[in-house]
């Protein structure tokens, strides 16, 4: 009886865009040096499992390097972490249509035996969980499959799948993402407001998977989930999990995400003893600041920040912060590279100029901001899309390799 993790990698990431105009949703940075599937994989590590497949589709060069650069290891260490991108076969010559045609379409890669234990992963969430826990409630309960559940109030019920369960865990009636009140009577738990939600981390039996996959089904939440518990042949189970858990599917949760890292206590720590975060090793020097204030943020690896005010912040690898400059509730994501050497009198450095003053935004990578430069959205827009930056749900965002002129007013 063996494990195998697949994590799925997501389509074209509309709701995450600009942040997956070059790049697919689990290479979002976050943390300041992580990539969001970083997230499933350390899990996963962490839970002894040994063969983990990450499925992707759109944009995945920066992915495939994250991957091939970060998740090396030794010849006998019998681990690997497989990246598998939609490829055109004898039995099939077109893209993936959803998660589940995702993991059908690579089946004969994963070499499954009938008693396997599957888990299949998100790769926009961020969490720490122990899955060798849901493993063994799987195996305990003798489920053909078993679904993790989070508690979520009312209000947030449209933005997910939800279940009804029996006291035991079995799995009575699932509805996915119910805008309606009348479409979730009857699965409030215990008579209150809350709702156990699906969490996007399912267990199933290798041969239960194998049979679900078999028809046409495209998506596991909309129809592979409902498929599996309207069968009355099989067990299907929640799992519950009261640790924290966060969806990073949107621009806004994505935004918020990263500055609740930022406080004082927050509810997710990269610094945690307990299950620490893998990403790639870059043997960056140490960052230097000089004569600036930072407040509640996070700085990372290789960064030069000379008089310049940090609060509540995300300051991500290699990046430069010139004098008298301010950044407030925002996320910088950093650079690929340094850029010391002498540049044209006429071309912007790499980083944020002297005087600018960003607040509540998502700088991208190998940004070039200028000087006196003010990024805040002051007309409150909701969706906007400017010249080299964007609004999305109210936050601006400057996309990778933008260049924002001297005074420029956002």
């Amino acid at each position: 009886m063996g494990e195998v993790a697949i994590v799925l990698g997501g389509g074209q990431g509309k709701r995450l865009f600009p942040l997956t105009l070059y790049r697919s949703k689990p290479a979002v940075p976050i943390g300041g040096k992580y990539r969001l599937v970083d997230i499933p994989i350390s899990n996963s590590l962490h839970s002894g499992l040994k063969r983990i497949f990450v499925l992707t589709q759109y944009n995945s060069a920066s992915l495939n390097n994250h991957i091939y650069n970060t998740y090396r290891f030794d010849y006998f260490s019998r681990a690997a972490v497989i990246l598998l991108s939609a490829e055109q076969t004898l039995s099939s010559e077109r893209w993936f249509q959803g998660t589940a045609d995702a993991v059908r379409c690579h089946m004969p890669h994963y070499h499954l035996q009938e008693d396997d234990d599957v888990l299949i992963l998100s790769g926009d969430h961020l969490y720490r969980m122990d899955y060798q826990k849901v493993i063994h409630f799987h195996r305990k309960n003798k489920a053909d499959v078993t679904v993790s559940t989070i508690l979520v109030d009312e209000k947030l019920t449209p933005g997910f799948g939800i279940l009804k369960m029996e006291a035991n865990g079995r799995i009575t009636d699932f509805n996915e993402k119910p805008k309606m009140p009348e479409n979730r009577k009857g699965f409030e738990v215990e008579s209150t407001k809350n709702y156990y939600a699906s969490m996007g981390v399912y267990v199933f039996k290798a041969r239960v998977l194998t049979e679900l996959l078999a028809g046409d089904e495209i998506d596991f939440g909309r129809e592979i989930i409902p498929k599996a518990i309207k069968n009355k042949h099989l067990k299907s189970f929640g799992y519950y999990f009261d640790g924290y858990w966060r969806d990073i599917g949107t621009i806004r949760s994505f935004y918020e995400a990263c500055l609740e890292l930022t406080g004082p206590y927050p509810k997710f720590r990269f610094h945690s003893p307990k299950g620490n975060i893998f990403t790639h090793p870059r043997f960056l020097p140490p960052s230097q600041i000089l004569g600036s204030k930072i407040d509640n943020s996070l700085i990372s690896e290789g960064t030069v920040i000379r008089h310049a005010t940090i609060e509540d912040s995300i300051i991500g690898l290699r990046e430069v912060i010139h004098k008298k400059a301010s950044i407030k509730k925002s996320v910088i994501m950093g650079a690929d590279f340094f850029e010391f050497e002498s540049l044209s009198k006429n071309k912007i450095p790499m980083g944020i100029g002297d005087g600018t003053k960003i607040e509540g935004a998502i700088i991208d990578k190998n940004v070039r901001i200028g000087r006196h430069v003010i990024i805040k959205n002051a007309k409150k827009l909701e969706d906007f899309d400017g010249d080299n930056y964007f609004i999305r749900e109210g936050i601006v965002i400057v996309p990778k390799d933008a260049v924002i002129a001297d005074s420029t007013v956002i």
